[in-house]
């Protein structure tokens, strides 16, 4: 894919003559186009005439120059480690719940930093208040070239972050983008595997939007999209319920999204087919069914961001304990051909998504919840224990280490291990997020204040 807009203002930056901003262009155009060069050539000159427009300074300071302008950090999404699961992401993703908070306050905000937000809905005045869930889960970035891959697993994940807030989900909303010279049949593929999904876990999809990537701006086939579901919470499984000495349980995990382009770009797609499964939401559905033992529930996740380490450390965080994990039965419930792929391919199973559901319950019931899910054919252990300790403790033959999570996920493409090679001085990178931050914060605040004062 190849953003045309981004490309010219980049070489207006720099100076460089309209001639030959144009060839460049034309020569973008010509992996994509079979046009004539004189049609290549308009094109281009439409790009360019509209890249020169929108990039017309205002020199007056006013309320218009402050919307146009954006707060530049000078930091990368790579370099700051957006979407890489780790510390980076992590901090990123805190300041962004900051900017989230209005005077309206809702029952599970973003600055839980959970996965899964919830309102309150009173329908009538003195009745229990229904908890309502909403969920927002984007597709694997490198699953463009696999849309029914891509499907499945994200209408599959944004399914388990409601079932892990003990919720029912009701409902499945798709948001997908294909760039302009994308074959319309992604977006059925895609679909399909949304449908495939919809149709196993009886959740309906009731709304969806479809629009091309940057317009006529961009050319490419690259897909990208999301899934958002809405649930109706039955249980309050909440990180701040889990309590001192708690089970920690586990599922066997076989992975999604990730583990599947672990598989393809590794050469190995037949490892793929272990993650074509529904053993999560089976699992989770099986336990709402069973109230006594939801009772003695007090949290579950799944373990996605940044593997067991990253998900582990972001719960120690909002539910202020600590945890001890036994590496040996966290192995032990790792598909075996999944870590099979990864010890093949180099990667550390404690750092990657293995879409696993870990539970948080009471002592006296963990027997209970072993047996019933074994009885449905779900393979799940015993892997830790909630401490005292605000701190992450991970056991092996003997031997005990505190864990952090790392400024990324463990690498699992060729592609994600060159740039972890990139050395990156942390501090300055977040000195620099943090002033941008602020200045998005006084943004906001100033263009709320005058369509305040203006009356609109």
């Amino acid at each position: 894919m190849t953003d045309l807009e981004g490309i010219t203002k980049k070489l207006l930056k720099k100076k460089t003559s309209d001639h030959i901003i144009i060839e460049r262009l034309v020569q973008e155009y010509e992996t994509f186009k079979d046009l004539p060069k004189d049609k290549l050539t308009s094109l281009a000159s439409a790009i360019l005439k509209e890249s020169q427009n929108s990039m017309v300074s205002i020199d007056t300071d006013s309320i218009l120059k402050k919307i146009l302008q954006i707060p530049k950090s000078n930091v990368t999404m790579g370099e700051g480690g957006v979407g890489c699961r780790g510390r980076g992401d992590f901090f990123v993703h805190e300041l962004l719940t900051k900017i989230s908070e209005t005077k309206v306050h809702p029952f599970i905000p973003p600055s839980s930093l959970d996965d899964t937000g919830a309102v309150k809905w009173h329908e009538e005045e003195g009745q229990e208040p229904i908890i309502i869930l909403s969920k927002m889960e984007g597709m694997h970035s490198r699953l463009s070239d696999f849309p029914f891959l891509a499907g499945f697993h994200v209408t599959r994940a944004a399914l388990r972050d409601i079932y892990v807030k003990g919720g029912i989900p009701i409902s499945i909303m798709v948001d997908v983008h294909l760039a302009d010279d994308g074959d319309i049949g992604k977006l059925f593929d895609f679909q399909a595997g949304i449908a495939a999904v919809a149709e196993l876990s009886d959740v309906p999809i009731t709304a969806g939007s479809t629009l091309r990537i940057g317009g006529d701006m961009v050319i490419g086939e690259r897909l990208t999209g999301g899934i958002a579901g809405i649930g109706i919470m039955k249980y309050p499984f909440f990180r701040k319920n889990i309590q001192i000495s708690d089970d920690i349980l586990m599922i066997e995990g076989a992975g999604g999204g990730t583990i599947a382009t672990t598989a393809l770009y590794s050469n190995n797609p037949e490892y793929l087919m272990e993650t074509i499964n529904i053993n999560f939401l089976k699992a989770s559905k099986c336990l709402l069914n069973s109230p006594d033992i939801c009772k003695s529930i007090h949290s579950m996740s799944d373990i996605t961001n940044g593997g067991l380490r990253g998900d582990l450390y972001e719960i120690s965080n909002e539910a202020n304990c600590g945890f001890q994990i036994d590496l040996q039965k966290v192995k032990d419930l790792v598909n075996p051909k999944i870590l099979e792929l990864l010890e093949r391919t180099d990667v550390d199973y404690l750092g990657v998504s293995l879409d696993s559901l870990i539970i948080f319950c009471d002592p006296k019931i963990s027997s209970d919840v072993i047996n019933l899910l074994e009885n449905e054919g779900i393979k799940i252990g015993k892997i830790g224990q909630v401490i005292d300790e605000k701190e992450i403790f991970f056991e092996s033959q003997s031997k005990k280490k505190k864990v952090l999570p790392r400024f990324r996920e463990s690498a699992y493409t060729e592609i994600k291990k060159v740039v972890d090679l990139q050395q990156l001085d942390e501090d300055q990178i977040k000195l620099k997020i943090q002033l941008s931050f602020q200045e998005s914060i006084e943004k906001r605040n100033k263009v709320v204040k005058f369509i305040q004062d203006s009356n609109f």
